[in-house]
């Protein structure tokens, strides 16, 4: 019997050992997979396009405080004739930028209403930082309404924002925490976020049960935020100022089905869609429906009776 216990000993090593590196073989895996899902949210960066000039001059390039000390850079296109101007703040999507966006300029300057262009954190010329997500673009477009609000060209009550896709996304959710954001134009913005991962997710082939639900669990943990807590659907369902949905039939990205869905869970009365020709980058279908959002925007940022 004596003889035995060492073996039995030798057994309960080779046992330990193996559980041992079966849990540093999980942790290593792990981290593995909190190191991609951090490189997944990090934006590419596109080549920045020269500053537009047109009959309204040279966009004036400004540098914007934000959250952790970072900086934003932008366009600011100033109204003419006029020192109490209503302004309009446009924010790009996921891996653009603020040159990107630079065609809604003319129609809003014409509109006489002042344009700030916005790059947010990790886009264009604006800070990195480790990551970023909606919830980074909102604060980044409040730091930008903040910004605006300083300005004594600007009237502060009168301002409004136009974004696309996660912009979209995130002007919505900013319009439900600034109560002097007027109006919201959403381009092609998708309804929740889970929706949006699980599609990237079969993009890639990824099971959700296990790998796919704890990819999904650790985005909200890095982000900060809940899905529901910060999903379009949440937020339109709680804002009262004017909203218009514009959403291309062909979208390959975010179905149309998403647009209106938001139309759906908004109040009756604040929301509007506005179906498009093309897919989920509008730049090329917009030409032909300018007049109409400007015409919203101009409409929703009348100066309130006294």
């Amino acid at each position: 019997m004596r003889g035995d216990e060492p073996k039995k000993r030798n057994g309960f090593i080779r046992v330990l050992l193996t559980l041992v590196a079966l849990v540093l073989a999980v942790w290593v895996l792990v981290l593995v997979a909190n190191a991609l899902i951090l490189q997944g949210l990090r934006a590419p960066r596109l080549s920045y396009a020269r500053a537009p000039a047109s009959n309204f001059g040279v966009a004036t390039e400004v540098s914007i405080a934000t959250q952790n000390d970072k900086l934003l850079t932008g366009w600011f296109v100033q109204a003419d004739g006029t020192t109490s101007a209503p302004a309009v703040l446009v924010m790009h999507g996921w891996g653009a930028n603020a040159s990107l966006m630079q065609g809604c300029i003319a129609p809003l300057h014409a509109a006489g209403i002042t344009v700030l262009l916005l790059d947010a954190r990790c886009h264009g010329r604006s800070d990195a930082e480790s990551h970023t997500s909606l919830p980074r673009f909102a604060e980044d477009i409040e730091a930008g309404l903040t910004w605006l609000r300083g300005q004594p060209q600007v009237d502060s009550q009168r301002l409004a924002v136009i974004g696309h896709s996660v912009g979209a996304g995130a002007a919505l959710l900013s319009a439900t925490r600034c109560n002097k954001v007027r109006a919201v134009v959403s381009l092609s913005a998708f309804a929740h976020p889970h929706e949006v991962m699980l599609r990237y997710l079969a993009s890639y082939r990824i099971p959700y049960p296990v790998v796919g639900w704890y990819v999904l669990q650790h985005v909200q943990k890095v982000i900060g935020a809940r899905f529901d807590t910060i999903a379009p659907l949440r937020s339109i369902a709680n804002l009262t100022c004017p909203v218009l949905l514009v959403h291309g039939r062909e979208d390959e990205m975010v179905p149309l089905g998403d647009a209106r869905r938001l139309l759906a869970a908004g109040q009756s009365s604040a929301v509007r869609l506005l179906e498009v020709a093309g897919g989920h980058d509008l730049r090329a279908s917009l030409d032909e429906h300018l007049t109409e959002i400007t015409d919203f925007l101009r409409q929703s940022l009348k100066p309130e009776c006294p």
